[in-house]
């Protein structure tokens, strides 16, 4: 019997001036991960993405980075899904999302997109809700205006290092949530202080 592959994606834009940006924060994490499991990203056209695959904890774990901007970051997702005929139930999104504190990381079944274009993208594409979302919160503006400047400027030190905390939070509960064990994550990093 094979082992399940697992497709876990980091949303944000690619280009140097959008590297620091709060609407990167899903890159920072898959970032973190390979870093931490020695694996290399490689840009892959037919992915529209950089990607890296690796093994651990018993799985065999695909990354992706698309490159296509936020706005189109299903088109990354639906081609490595199908590529590798990877069902929906072992894909998680990571992404950055307002309603959120800073330096708080939530795991979340399904749902709709919240206003995030790469959420609704993802979703319109695949034409389903049913995959799992690792949500990093990067605060609120406040305005509803600010909204687009914010998530594009970098995140104050004191964000950033919160950030950084969640990001710590959401790998160490990945063992469960490959495991199948979702329920144990959601508490285990929702308990977090």
């Amino acid at each position: 019997m094979s082992t399940p592959i697992w497709l876990l994606v980091g949303l944000g834009n690619p280009g140097s001036q959008y590297a620091q940006s709060r609407h990167n924060v899903g890159f920072w994490w898959v970032e973190n991960l390979a870093r931490e499991l020695g694996a290399r990203f490689k840009p892959e056209a037919k992915f529209f993405g950089d990607y890296a695959r690796m093994s651990w904890c018993g799985h065999d774990i695909l990354l992706l980075k698309p490159t296509t901007f936020m706005n189109h970051s299903g088109q990354a997702v639906l081609a490595l899904l199908s590529y590798y005929q990877i069902p929906p139930q072992q894909l998680c999104i990571i992404h950055d999302d307002l309603d959120l504190p800073s330096g708080v990381a939530r795991l979340k079944r399904e749902g709709g997109h919240g206003g995030h274009n790469g959420l609704r993208d993802i979703i319109n594409r695949l034409g389903l809700k049913h995959f799992l979302r690792l949500r990093l919160g990067i605060g609120h503006p406040g305005n509803g205006q600010d909204v687009v400047g914010y998530v594009l400027s970098r995140p104050s030190v004191a964000d950033q290092l919160a950030i950084e905390v969640a990001i710590t939070a959401g790998i160490k509960i990945l063992p469960e949530v490959l495991a199948g064990e979702v329920e144990k994550a959601m508490h285990r990093l929702h308990s977090a202080v």
